[in-house]
This record gives C-alpha cells, structure tokens and sequence, in this order.
C-alpha cells in the first residue's frame, strides 16, 4: 500500500508541475484532464503527508525514549507524544485504505434522477412528488443546481413520474445507492376511517453523461412530437413541442414536454436517453462479472425494495443495511446525510473486506 502512496505523491507532484505549464494551459484538453486527476489525487496525497507526519513525530518520540539520560518530564512528555501519534497512524492508515479504494468513474459526475409512482394510484403519484421535493431540498442545501427535465403531474397535484438533474460536485457519489423501490406507509387524506395504505415509489439515478461516452446513431432514433398538455391550469401547448424519443435498437423511450419550445425539449430528451443507455451499457457489462457496481449496499435495480417511509410512526427504515432512523419529517425535509453517510461507509466496509479477502 506504501509503495502505491510513494507513486501517488510522485504522480501528484508531476501533474502540479504540468499545471504551470503554459503549453498545458493553453491546451483546454489537456488541462481539463490533468485538473481532473489533480483533484482526485489530492485528498490521498494530503492524508499521505498527515500520515508521513505521524510517523515522524513516533520516531521522534521514540529516540527521546531510548535515551536514558533524558530527564523525567521530557520522557513524560515524549511517552505522550508518541501514543498521540501511534494513535493518529492507526487512523490515517485506515482512512488511506478507504481512499485508495478503487473509486467508481461515475462519482464526480452530476446525476439525474427518474421517479415513477408504483402500486397505490394516487396516493404513489403524491409521494413521488414527496420524493421529489425531499431530493430538490437536499440538493439545495448542497447547492447544487436542480433542473426539471420532464414532469407528469396528475389532478391531485401528484406526480406520475419526473425526470430532473442535480449538477454539483459528488452528486452522483452521493444519491447512487438511491435506486430501487421506495415503499410508504400512511393514512390518506381520502382515507375516512384511517386505515394505514401501503404505497410505492420507483426511483432510478442515473450519471449525467457525455455525447463522447455513449454514441447514438441518428438512425437509431424514432423522433415524434405532439402537444404537451397538463393538469390544473398547467401551460398546454398550442403547437407540437412536446418530444417523444423512441431508440429503436433497445426500444427506450424518453418523452419530454416540459419546455415550450421543441428544441430545448429534445435536448432534455436525448441528455435522459443517453443516460439510461449509459446505465445499460454498464449493467451488461456487471452482468457478465460476477462483482456488482454498488458492492454489496444493493444491485442498484429497480425492482429493489430499499427503503419504508412510515408516517405513523415518524420512522424510515433502510432495510439493506438495517438503519432505523426516526426523524421522518427532516428527511422528507431534504436532511438526508446520516442515511447517506450511513450506506457509503457500509459500502466502503464491504469493499475493504473483499480487498483483504483477495
């Protein structure tokens, strides 16, 4: 692991260097790569220097120790130092081992997320708009910019289903254990005599990716265009702007109408069509390995029941990993970072186990 760190300090120092250069700079490209790398190696490299340090101060301390004819409040002194830094190596090297764990290329990318209303009819359309609002809420106090690609709202102010995006730093390291079935358990407002529903809710997160990593042919692509129409007084187009994209080859389709004009909405479109060909892409590839891309926090399908809202209870309950947490009402208010922190370290955990077990 130690000889990893060495080259990594090394690479670190080179790409610093390269980064003054004015021929690098000048290139947009290449400069845009090196940052890049620059960034990701950087949290290693300063916890490596953290790390190099503590053991400095050990041998330090150790040499005091092993004069004899050092006095007693200096020996004191230097017994202190050195279990302060023995202790602080034990921490460094373990969070070295989780940050040279190999990283998912998806994880600095910005993330779009689908939700659908599943089993519970109205009653699922309005706790996907609870959904919704909960990761738009999230990403705000993160200051990430959220942008509504496609929306189906329903007469109950419910969602059918949404598409939008989060672009900020980490988005996608973040929400991707997101994926799977979202089940809540409460009393409607229609309910009379209140009986407890079960409702679900499907969500898919997806990396943002480029026109470069997935290639669509034009030929490909079945393009259709119709007028957008809403509920509740919601804008209803008089001209064809609304598109549906159909890709032929796999049969995805993609609508989008949320924009006025037809262009804007085949570019939404075709930005959530090259994402789930992206998804695609990478499940066959997990399915012929026999390591899942998410580890062992889930298989990141659909179909995946991960999680229970319970309303009467003020509870949420992640049932991969067992975490009960009863403070509903914030999490449904965006306050997402214990549960989220909670599923990465359980990730992190499995992987480092898998790593000591090859």
């Amino acid at each position: 692991m130690f000889d990893k760190l060495k080259n990594v300090d090394e690479r670190f120092e080179e790409i610093s260097a390269k980064l003054s250069d004015p021929n690098i700079i000048s290139d947009q490209k290449a400069y845009t790569a090196l940052m890049r790398e620059f960034k990701s190696l950087e949290p290693i490299v300063a916890k490596y220097r953290e790390y190099d340090s503590a053991q400095c101060s050990v041998a330090e301390a150790r040499e005091i120790l092993d004069d004899s004819a050092g006095d007693r409040e200096l020996r004191e002194m230097a017994q202190e130092q050195l279990n302060e830094s023995r202790e602080k190596v034990q921490i460094y090297t373990d969070e070295l081992k989780i940050l040279l764990l190999p990283r998912d290329p998806n994880d600095d990318k910005n993330v779009i997320i689908e939700i659908r209303g599943g089993a519970g009819g109205d009653e699922a359309a309005l706790f996907a708009n609870s959904l919704h609002r909960m990761y738009s809420m999230y990403a705000e106090a993160k200051r990430w910019k959220v942008e509504v690609l496609n929306a189906h709202i329903t007469g109950l102010g419910g969602l059918k289903e949404v598409s939008f995006l989060l672009e900020g730093e980490g988005a996608y390291s973040r929400l991707k254990f997101e994926s799977g079935v979202h089940r809540v358990q409460r009393v409607p407002e229609t309910e009379s005599q209140g009986r407890v529903h079960t409702s679900t809710v499907t969500v898919a997160v997806l990396p943002e990716v480029e026109d470069v990593e997935v290639e669509i042919n034009p030929a490909d692509l079945q393009v259709d265009t119709f007028r957008a129409g809403g509920a509740g007084g919601q804008h209803v187009n008089k001209t064809e702007s609304a598109i549906r994209i159909t890709h032929v080859p796999t049969g995805l389709v993609v609508e989008c109408q949320d924009e006025r004009s037809q262009h804007k909405n085949r570019d939404k479109a075709m930005k959530i069509l090259r994402s789930r060909l992206y998804e695609k892409m990478l499940q066959e590839q997990n399915d012929k390995i026999a390591s899942e891309r998410r580890s062992q926090v889930g298989t990141g399908d659909r179909s995946e029941r991960i999680r229970t809202y319970n309303y009467p209870q003020g509870r949420m309950t992640d049932h991969r990993i067992g975490l009960t947490l009863y403070k509903l009402e914030q999490i449904l208010n965006g306050d997402l970072d214990d549960t989220l922190d909670a599923l990465i370290t359980y990730d992190q955990a499995k992987k480092l186990e898998a790593a000591a077990d090859s």
